[in-house]
């Protein structure tokens, strides 16, 4: 028996028509329009549809045609709910004729451009009515699939993953999107290029994208985004960033002085800590120099060499990623935190001022700091003035490390101690408590944060009295509070530590 026959109303069926060329059709496709009772289609004002006019060939004698027109499409209203109450309005009324069609028994095709559910009018309908009445979806290749086919490039290879962006974000998303996707396809141009092309600039990703427009139909066009005039982009029209798996030019031939440096702040931990500025900049790198534990946590992708060491050479480091750089690579040097927190970032420019490398482009990648992320993790400590000082004394001597512990701690200030401790480091984190005593009362709050993010990570709240050196090592950071810091107990026996925005005066 039918659906007709069990249910006594028709079926609703959402047909995907392709990128255009009527001989994109499935099969089925083909078969429910030639059949279907009703067929509908959405339009603007002007009465013309793409998508009837793609299945126009497997149209019937008979059948009767629901032409959907919107009341508004790019222009104002003066709807009380303004642009989106006037379409919500539309679909509403759209719904209830193709609902009378489907209650009287007759089966009704809802044609769609692309594929139903991607981006596509269709969508509108099903919610409103796949769940009264008998549904079937039937896919049709997307815009996406039909632009990487005309372009002849692959979107994804390996373990890229593909990033598809409506254009009709606000730029400074679009930037952040783009710069962190591997390939990406950016729909709904048109009105939107200017942006779009804006933000591929500021991503640097502008040299990389294609312009497909109508794609499989009469007229299309491909060729660099770059060229691009704003004033002619239709509606049916995609940006592409296709694949960046692609093979690599040998060293020796990489001598166009192309090259540059950027050094990348990962956070204190793993991918999530990323900005999407690294992730595009990482992306994009020939070349990955750094500390092999933070090496790691960059996920790998073919073609990319990476130049581990060990963490004690950075001056070393920094000239390598230079002299690559150089020879025409794009080299992202890897730091944890922020780059320019007791990290990576002024080896780099230390070296990089030396005449032998003062023409290489050098740029400092942002990141979250290992304090912020410790912070976060315990509540606010960090609201009001506070001094970041690194215990280690390797680089500088301790009565200097001492002097600056003592000015921080006479200014009431709460202190992000990085480097407390390491293997061959024992003594500092007792002298630093020692001295902080002397100006701050035992009970003054304490964060002992370790791996903040990552699978090991424990966040303590101790008392600056109780603060034993022996659970402290170089993963750890202490924030060490000022007079002010208060630590509460709130539900679930769970303590939090914050430091007021107001201080008290004199």
């Amino acid at each position: 028996m039918t659906d007709r026959q069990i249910t006594g109303t028709g079926r609703l069926y959402g047909v995907g028509l392709g990128p255009g060329d009527p001989s994109l059709v499935t099969v089925r496709a083909a078969e429910l329009i030639g059949k279907a009772d009703v067929v509908a289609y959405h339009s603007a004002r002007h009465g013309r549809s793409i998508a009837r006019s793609i299945a126009e060939r497997y149209l019937t004698d008979g059948q009767i045609e629901e032409k959907l027109v919107y009341p508004i499409t790019v222009e104002t209203t003066d709807h009380p709910g303004g642009y989106r109450g006037a379409l919500d309005d539309f679909y509403e009324e759209a719904a209830a004729r193709l609902a009378a069609h489907l209650d009287a028994g007759r089966d009704v095709v809802v044609l769609a451009e692309g594929d139903p559910l991607f981006y596509g009018s269709y969508q509108h309908m099903h919610k409103r009515l796949a769940h009264r009445y008998p549904t079937e979806v039937v896919p049709g290749v997307t815009s996406v699939s039909a632009a990487a086919a005309r372009l002849g490039q692959p979107l994804t290879e390996a373990e890229e993953t593909l990033t598809v962006i409506p254009g009709t974000l606000p730029e400074e998303e679009l930037t952040a999107r783009i710069a962190a996707a591997d390939s990406a396809v950016i729909m709904k141009l048109g009105r939107t290029f200017p942006a779009v092309r804006r933000a591929l600039e500021r991503a640097g990703r502008l040299d990389d994208a294609q312009y497909v427009e109508r794609a499989f139909m009469d007229g299309e066009r491909i060729l660099p985004l770059a060229e691009v005039e704003g004033e002619t982009v239709p509606y049916f029209s995609v940006a592409v960033l296709p694949s960046k798996v692609a093979p690599l030019e040998p060293v020796e031939r990489r001598t166009d002085g192309a090259g540059a440096v950027a050094v990348i702040g990962t956070g204190p931990a793993g991918p999530l800590w990323l900005t999407p500025e690294a992730r595009g900049v990482l992306a994009e790198a020939t070349d990955l120099v750094g500390y092999t534990t933070y090496l790691d946590r960059v996920p790998e992708r073919p073609g990319q060499r990476r130049h581990a060491s060990d963490n004690k050479v950075e001056s070393e480091r920094a000239e390598y990623a230079l002299e690559l750089a150089r020879r025409g690579h794009k080299v992202a040097v890897v730091s944890s935190g922020d780059p320019g927190v007791f990290a990576m970032a002024t080896a780099v420019l230390e070296v990089a001022c030396e005449e032998a490398y003062r023409d290489v482009p050098v740029r400092i990648v942002p990141g979250m700091t290992a304090a912020h992320a410790a912070a976060s993790r315990a509540g606010a400590p960090l609201g009001h003035d506070y001094a970041v000082v690194s215990l280690s004394d390797r680089l500088k001597p301790w009565d200097v490390v001492a002097r600056r512990l003592r000015a921080a701690a006479e200014a009431d200030l709460v202190l992000a101690l990085y480097n407390p401790g390491s293997k061959s480091r024992t003594t500092q984190v007792a002298l630093a408590r020692d001295l902080l005593l002397e100006y701050r009362a035992p009970e003054t709050p304490v964060v002992m944060a370790r791996d903040v993010g990552g699978p090991t990570e424990r966040v303590r709240i101790v008392r600056l009295g109780e603060l034993d050196p022996a659970l402290v090592d170089m993963r750890t950071i202490l924030l060490i509070g000022s007079s002010q810091t208060q630590a509460v107990e709130r539900g679930g026996g769970v303590e939090v530590v914050w430091t007021p925005r107001r201080y008290p005066e004199s």
